[in-house]
């Protein structure tokens, strides 16, 4: 089920469902220890003798506040006579978590309405040795094992703290929950319960016929008891409201820092674009790990998930936010690299984000010959976004300790990885299914090498400038000679070795793009036109929905076995590599115009929050996989940014022709 709605702040990270449950909390990092692995926390309504969790018979809106991180949620439930607007928030600053539910009267008369909060914890991902239990000192419900503390509270007519709750036990002796205690309207009042343990609190007031009443509710987080009660003692002196208020200014003045001239795009697009940078940042941890994705039920699929930092997914994201001007976000990210390379220069598949090598399963030994599990192009597109972002902000000072150990390290490895035709040995595929030498990796190798040559110039090293570009000149010679197909008429998706002579795989792959997009050959490049045209032809979805496969006969989360017109799902990156193609190429701001469709098609295929999945099913376009994916709104940001600089490049262009 796809996450509509992700609010956090760098250090938390909730997400709500399609149908608003509550269903990832993560803490103390983005992506690591989600500590209700996917499990539902309730909320729920008792009017009139009748109740109903919010995920039931209800009509549902699921938005953000325009160009902030604070939702904007409306239910109608007609059956109740009631609508409830919601704004969700976590403290741009704090560790808390904030929920404002106003409770609108449709049925025209005076009623006593009760609010219900159930909260399913399974604190650092599992629930053996949790506790809850009541804290008369704050009049609050309290989640903890070790050194993870919750804190719930609750506020109405300015009347802070619990009416009722309850704590109990669940999932084990055939018990579903203590949630089902609130149904009746009534809490038993239980005061603790430890091991496998959820909880419930709720707080009630008058509702005037045709009124509105509003209620807040909190979850304060900390690494001991004290600190949680801090916190809730400053969410209670400064009010929930005010922190709402302040936290809405916050992203509104974070999302609007830059300035651009979006009159040549629709507002979708625009507002698309605000929103993709928003969740962006909600998807990265403080200390720079950029997060794939924390959607945790993928897990239902393999028992692992997204929420890793894979070395490519974060180089792409830093590239999109340094040209959008987020200088400290990007640059947190090439520190939390620095830390990561190994002494031999490479990065491993994918970490966790507190730095620790995450789960894999490339092998280490195979064929009865040691490997090196590794995609090689995270390595080297490392290098091309930190030479982006530095062409950009020029930050010297940043860029220093980095020399060294960061960029020589690593484009030494990339010089030293290759075969005697100097093409990249065999790693794995950017889609983490192929190992063989693949176009995608060589334009990216191409790359880093013409980024740490780039870099050497900088520095005054001009030997190991030249040293770097021969190389990489090599290399484009060996990918024009030995993965272009004469007979195809376009180039390769991979290269293996059999009897030492390389076999051209010639399914067609979206991820050819690389080969412009990273600069080994000009998207104008004749055998460039001719790759992207073969993506186009062979690609796009022929159905309602549209969009571009990733390749021929994709198998992952397949929808349909006609694959002559469904040749794989639509992945939102894939078709904005087409956007990427259509403007690298254009020479005159027609031509450049034929991306917004494209774009238009993304904003048009996005859920109503604006949140983009990773894939979306051919015929229904629902969100499959994950959702959302960073990698996906990243792209967007910068089909977005690299539109906005070719216009303003050939507006120059026709301007100086006259």
């Amino acid at each position: 089920m796809p996450r509509n709605l992700p609010v956090g702040n760098g250090v938390v990270l909730v997400n709500f469902d399609e149908q608003y449950y509550l269903r990832d909390i993560y803490f103390p990092h983005v992506g690591k220890e989600n500590h209700t692995v996917g499990h539902l926390c309730r909320f729920g309504i008792f009017i009139d003798g009748q109740f109903s969790w919010v995920g039931d018979d209800w009509e549902r809106e699921l938005k953000y506040i325009p160009e902030t991180l604070v939702t904007d949620v409306t239910l109608t439930n007609n059956r109740l006579g009631i609508k409830l607007v919601i704004h969700d928030a976590v403290d741009f600053y704090l560790w808390v978590f904030l929920k404002e539910v106003i409770v609108y009267d449709l049925s025209g008369r005076d009623r006593q309405v009760k609010l219900f909060f159930a909260y399913d914890f399974h604190i650092s991902g599992n629930d053996v040795g949790d506790t809850a239990f009541y804290d008369p000192r704050t009049n609050s419900m309290i989640h903890y094992k070790d050194e993870r503390w919750f804190l719930i509270n609750v506020a109405c007519d300015n009347q802070y703290g619990l009416e009722q709750w309850a704590a109990g036990t669940k999932e084990a002796k055939g018990l579903v929950g203590t949630w089902k205690d609130a149904e009746d309207g009534q809490l038993s009042g239980n005061s603790i319960a430890q091991g496998s343990v959820d909880s419930v609190i709720g707080i009630s007031s008058l509702l005037k016929a045709n009124g509105e009443q509003k209620f807040y509710q909190w979850l304060c987080f900390g690494l001991a008891y004290e600190k949680v009660v801090k916190l809730n003692d400053i969410v209670k002196q400064k009010t929930p409201h005010k922190l709402i208020e302040r936290t809405k200014k916050y992203w509104h003045l974070w999302v609007n820092k830059e300035t651009h001239n979006f009159s040549g795009f629709s507002k979708n697009i625009e507002s698309l674009y605000k929103r993709s940078l928003l969740i962006l940042r909600s998807q990265i941890d403080d200390n720079g790990a950029i997060i794939a994705a924390n959607d945790f039920d993928i897990a239902q699929y393999g028992k692992d998930t997204y929420s890793y930092m894979w070395p490519r997914d974060g180089a792409l994201t830093a590239y999109a936010l340094s040209k959008a001007g987020y200088i400290e976000v990007s640059q947190k990210f090439f520190q939390f690299c620095l830390g990561l390379i190994k002494e031999d220069g490479y990065f491993l598949h994918k970490y966790n984000p507190d730095g620790t090598v995450a789960s894999s399963w490339h092998p280490w030994y195979q064929n009865g010959k040691v490997d090196l599990p590794i995609q090689e192009d995270e390595t080297a597109l490392v290098l091309w976004s930190l030479w982006q972002h530095f062409n950009i902000f020029h930050d010297i000072e940043f860029l220093k300790p980095l020399y060294r150990r960061l960029i020589v390290n690593a484009a030494d490895f990339l010089v030293s990885y290759r075969d005697d035709n100097s093409l990249p040995l065999p790693s794995y595929d950017l889609w983490e299914e192929r190992r063989g030498i693949h176009i995608f990796t060589v334009a990216s190798v191409i790359a880093g090498l013409n980024a740490a040559a780039s870099f050497a110039n900088a520095f005054g090293e001009y030997e190991q400038r030249d040293y770097w570009l021969s190389i990489a000149n090599k290399m484009r010679e060996a990918m024009i000679e030995h993965m272009w197909s004469e007979k195809d008429k376009r180039f390769c998706r991979m290269l293996t070795v059999e009897n030492g002579k390389y076999i051209k795989d010639m399914t067609v792959d979206s991820s050819a793009y690389g080969i412009f997009a990273f600069g080994a050959l000009p998207a104008n490049d004749e055998r460039v036109k001719a790759t992207m045209q073969a993506i186009y032809d062979n690609l796009w979805v022929k159905s309602q929905v549209g969009g571009v496969a990733r390749y021929q006969e994709d198998y992952y989360h397949k929808i349909s076995s006609d694959t002559l017109n469904i040749p794989g799902n639509p992945w939102f990156i894939c078709t904005m590599w087409l956007a990427q193609y259509k403007i690298a190429k254009a020479n005159n701001l027609s031509e450049l115009a034929e991306a917004i469709p494209i774009l238009e098609w993304v904003s048009n295929h996005a859920l109503k929050s604006g949140v983009l999945a990773e894939q979306v099913n051919p015929y229904t376009n629902e969100p499959l996989s994950v959702s959302p994916l960073t990698w996906s709104h990243a792209t967007f940001v910068t089909c977005v940014l690299e539109y906005l600089e070719k216009q303003d490049l050939l507006c120059k262009k026709e301007t100086d022709n006259k």
